[in-house]
């Protein structure tokens, strides 16, 4: 055996070794790569490619060279995948609406980053610890047909009408953010789960079925295949620019006023991130001031940071909008924890 026959192979065993545990994410090669991986809840990204999140990861690219590679769906969706992934984490940031947020925070997915600008960010609209920072604010609402409906609905109670039938669909609470806002919202309103689920029991008459996200109903209510549907501000404003029979609305109590509460878009560092780095890079450059002064201008939404007060024609339009509706505050960790209780008191209520 040549002298130098065992050195050689000690070398090879190594570069097998280092090349298994690249492929097993082990290796800081990964942590080297100009990539980072957004898992999203729907909403912030347009349709035609001019959402907020189109500019902002444009930008960030141009920034930085680190490319986003973004993974969008329904916001308990979302969580539910990262969950699977815990073993072998695929993302690198994860944006999701309350109580989802606060899900993937108990269940360990999230770790502590406060992003630069978050110190601007009200206390109520991110983590105590910092494993979760809202970068977009929002407002949980319904959607009509305003071309078929030229007297539009107010209340829960109208959309109870026979007209209605097949005319009306929210998405899934417990898959979609906005589904489980229908019931944290319905639960407020009337005063509790019971008068919530006998309410929902009735509409079901009216619903059309489930539907894992919330933003495919917008162009089922635009086309007038649907009259009504539920939303978010700022989803559905950005909507509307290119579907015009859209009407943005706040359903009230019969004699009560239009209620609404706050439903961030909230974004946290994922756990065992392949690319933190990177992901640090970004929630920074999401919170940065240019970012969140075209929440509004492009994204349609209202910004994260309290010391950004934008002026433009859309942020007009939206404090417009809220005029005359009361905005409550739930008790999330009341949520979080019975969440799953409410579901199914929401599936054995409408047979879901």
């Amino acid at each position: 055996m040549s002298p130098h026959a065992r050195p050689i192979a000690a070398v090879a065993g190594c570069l097998a070794l280092a090349a298994a545990l690249t492929a097993c994410g082990g290796s800081s090669a990964a942590s080297d790569e100009k990539i980072v991986t957004v898992y999203s809840a729907d909403g912030l990204k347009g349709e035609a490619g001019d959402g907020w999140y189109d500019k902002v990861f444009k930008d960030f690219e141009k920034q930085t060279g680190i490319k986003v590679k973004y993974v969008e769906g329904g916001s308990g969706e979302m969580v539910q995948r990262a969950a699977r992934e815990k073993r072998n984490t695929q993302a690198d940031v994860l944006v999701t609406l309350p109580p989802f947020i606060q899900q993937a925070d108990s269940k360990g997915l999230l770790q502590a980053y406060a992003p630069k600008g978050s110190e601007q960010v009200a206390g109520g609209d991110k983590a105590s610890d910092g494993k979760w920072t809202s970068v977009v604010n929002n407002y949980f609402g319904f959607i009509h047909n305003k071309k078929e409906l030229t007297t539009p609905p107010t209340t829960w109670e109208q959309l109870l009408d026979a007209k209605y039938k097949d005319r009306i669909q929210y998405s899934t609470p417990g898959v979609a953010g906005d589904g489980t806002a229908v019931v944290i919202k319905a639960m407020h309103d009337f005063g509790g789960k019971e008068p919530a689920m006998e309410y929902l029991k009735e509409l079901q008459a009216n619903n059309v079925g489930p539907s894992s996200s919330t933003s495919k109903l917008a162009p089922k209510v635009d086309k007038g295949e649907i009259l009504v549907a539920n939303g978010d501000v700022q989803m559905n404003f950005a909507q509307a620019r290119s579907m015009p029979n859209l009407a943005i609305w706040f359903p009230a109590k019969q004699g009560g006023r239009p209620t609404t509460f706050a439903l961030p878009y909230a974004a946290g560092l994922v756990s065992g991130a392949p690319h933190s780095e990177n992901g640090k890079k970004l929630l920074d450059f999401m919170l940065g001031e240019q970012a969140q002064r075209e929440v509004s201008a492009i994204g349609g939404g209202f910004p994260a940071r309290q010391d950004v007060k934008p002026t433009d024609a859309n942020a007009l339009a939206l404090a417009k909008l809220m005029e005359g509706v009361e905005v409550f505050e739930p008790d999330w960790a009341d949520i979080d924890k019975n969440l799953p209780t409410y579901i199914d008191a929401w599936k054995a209520a409408t047979g879901s």
